[in-house]
């Protein structure tokens, strides 16, 4: 097939126009010579010479026959006028049939490809673009294989960077992390922020943290979501957030059973620490030891009553008299003049 060109179809389609009109005109004046030449002229002239047998016999026959002279001169001189034109008017079957047979490949073109030639013509060099890249296709795998290569080396020596980094911070992490712990009452236990090393390359790199740790002595390390004690996790996640108080962005956080298996000064330094961390979170804790009760900004009481044989459960915001009177009751299990300034007297040195 010929190559295609912008508004070759609108061209032909003009010509093919053009053509259509010159057959029909061709085909009306060959029609007309041909009834001039042939009918036309054999009648006026068999009238002619029928006038001249009796153009003597009365003068308006001679008239007649003079007239009718004349039209055959103009029907013969017509004649020849339109003979030219015939010669003027071009057709060319063969060229009409040639543009007919390339517009039907245009249009099959146009409903595979696109509805103008421009699209045809885009759809192409797209085609080429194909062609060209699969006929270079090793060379195309060699530029990628390098350029692959050359990502990898950087980001090696990217995930050294941040591997050895994370090993570094670890150390200082763990550091500060045991030392929360064996404040909390957790002496025993050793976490370690433990930096794994992969051979494949993940959206972190090629190493990972786990948090592990041993609550007991001679206890493997376990992963922080093995921890069985509630009281435990909740400790350690203390001494976590702790550390990371002034870098997580976690809005509000929630401790439960924090005050499991601890007393005396354990408490009061887990009551500080959550303090600490309140500065900057919203902290939610449930706790049952006064020491801790005693430095929450608001203290809510948690109760059940059964009202229509059945049991619901209640939340109600003391004022400071409840908090100091609730604060006394589960000091010593009553409320007292004694549990009483007790309880003001930790009320005070909590929230000074």
């Amino acid at each position: 097939m010929a190559k295609l060109k912008l508004g070759e179809d609108e061209e032909l389609d003009k010509k093919r126009r053009t053509i259509m009109n010159s057959e029909k005109v061709a085909e009306a004046l060959n029609n007309v010579s041909n009834n001039l030449e042939g009918e036309v002229i054999d009648i006026v002239n068999d009238s002619i010479r029928s006038l001249e047998k009796i153009e003597t016999v009365d003068e308006k026959y001679n008239k007649k026959l003079i007239e009718l002279k004349n039209i055959y001169y103009e029907v013969q001189e017509l004649s020849r006028d339109i003979c030219n034109m015939k010669e003027d008017v071009y057709f060319n079957e063969e060229e009409r049939n040639e543009i007919e047979e390339r517009l039907d490949e245009i249009y099959s073109l146009k409903r595979k490809y696109g509805n103008t030639i421009e699209d045809i013509l885009k759809y192409k060099e797209k085609l080429e673009i194909e062609i060209n890249r699969i006929e270079n296709i090793d060379e195309e795998n060699k530029k990628i294989k390098d350029k692959i290569t050359k990502i990898e080396t950087e980001m090696n020596k990217i995930c050294c960077i941040t591997t050895k980094m994370r090993k570094d911070y670890s150390l200082i992490l763990n550091e500060k992390i045991n030392k929360e712990l064996a404040e909390l009452e957790m002496k025993n236990s050793r976490f370690n922020a433990k930096v794994i090393e992969d051979e494949k390359f993940t959206s972190n790199g090629k190493s990972y943290v786990e948090f592990v740790i041993t609550t007991n002595l001679g206890e493997d390390e376990k992963s922080l979501s093995k921890i069985a004690s509630g009281g435990e996790m909740s400790r350690i996640m203390l001494a976590i957030k702790t550390v990371l108080s002034d870098v997580d962005e976690v809005p509000v956080l929630i401790f439960d059973e924090i005050d499991t298996g601890i007393s005396g000064k354990a408490a009061n330094s887990v009551g500080m620490k959550l303090r600490k961390i309140a500065q900057k979170h919203q902290v939610i804790i449930i706790t049952h030891l006064a020491s801790i009760a005693a430095k929450g900004e608001h203290n809510y009481y948690i109760y059940k009553e059964v009202e229509n044989n059945k049991t619901n459960t209640k939340v109600k915001l003391l004022s400071e008299k409840e908090t100091i009177e609730e604060i006394a009751r589960i000091a010593s299990g009553e409320i007292t003049d004694i549990s009483i300034s007790h309880a003001k007297e930790l009320r005070s040195k909590s929230v000074a």
